[in-house]
């Protein structure tokens, strides 16, 4: 059965602000979460420009964390079948993002029923405090089977997902942004903040495999709710490290990032301040990669988009 569920993440910056953060934040935890045999892997990353979304980013990335999947979905599948391919077209304020299981010949052997999964992630942002209802046009029968979902960004989330994808444990009812002022959040934050802004997250996942589909689909819901509260409470606490940064010079670091990320760097180049930038490109010239990586077709591996 197919499940819809949107979630809603209500941030105290603006449209124009989280845009930058959101650049930051993903490349960031990219570079913290890519070390060994696991991580992310960056294959395509370049403008794009069409009649749907216009001009915009488009990325392909190949994610290898199956340390991270619960012990009883990889004993129903081998170890390569739990790597995925994201592609995403990012034209914001809208983006949409794709996921599908490549190298489905590993599953057909073990899990055949892999070539059928699906799962999109749908984003569109609002300047408004989370109240639009319709904001992805769904038909009446996507409404109908549609849950909605508000994540306060200073809620702690003790499930098993929340273990086993955040890191960040700061207390954003007792974090106050140096630069901005902008904090602590306290209860009612939501309703009080300005600026403000509203990521609208529709998620659809299909796993038709009896058994075990309806639990699959509910595990990855769970992740990725776990993966928005863990994202998005580090854009607003690494506030700090990104603003006054513009999108050009972010574009300009993430060449660098991605190739580090790529040759398994472990430690992360962590941005501390805006005015870092030109001595942070320079050192990191030296390391950017001459070409741009080709997957080869043979490997495991998957690119990763966050």
């Amino acid at each position: 059965m197919v499940q819809i569920k949107e979630f809603r993440i209500v941030m105290p910056i603006s449209l124009e602000e989280y845009q930058v953060a959101q650049m930051y934040m993903v490349m960031k935890m990219q570079r913290q979460n890519t070390s060994g045999s696991e991580g992310v892997e960056v294959l395509v990353n370049r403008p794009f420009e069409d009649d749907v979304y216009g001009k915009g980013w488009y990325t392909s990335k190949v994610y290898r964390f199956q340390s991270k999947a619960p012990a009883w979905l990889t004993a129903l599948a081998p170890k390569d079948a739990l790597v995925m391919l994201e592609e995403a077209w990012n034209a914001y304020p809208r983006c949409k993002t794709g996921m599908q299981f490549p190298y489905v010949e590993l599953c057909v052997i073990k899990c055949p029923y892999f070539s059928n999964f699906s799962l999109t992630i749908e984003t569109v942002h609002r300047a408004d405090r989370g109240q639009s209802e319709n904001v992805h046009c769904l038909s009446k029968e996507q409404l109908a089977a549609r849950q909605v979902e508000t994540i306060d960004i200073a809620s702690a989330a003790t499930d098993y997902w929340s273990y086993a994808i955040g890191s960040n444990t700061l207390d954003l009812s007792n974090f106050k942004s140096m630069k901005t002022a902008r904090g602590p959040l306290l209860n009612g934050w939501q309703d009080r903040c300005d600026p403000v802004m509203t990521a609208y997250k529709l998620v659809t996942v299909d796993a038709p495999y009896w058994g075990f589909g309806y639990r699959l689909e509910q595990a990855l819901l769970a992740g990725e709710r776990a993966l928005f509260l863990e994202s998005h409470r580090n854009c607003f606490g690494w506030i700090d490290e990104w603003f006054g940064m513009t999108v050009e010079q972010l574009h300009e670091l993430e060449n660098g990032s991605d190739c580090s990320a790529n040759e398994k760097i472990s430690k992360p180049v962590l941005l501390t301040d805006a005015e870092d930038y030109d001595q942070i490109i320079s050192h990191n010239s030296e390391d950017i990669c001459s070409k741009q990586t080709i997957p080869n077709s043979k490997q495991q591996g998957v690119a990763v988009d966050t």
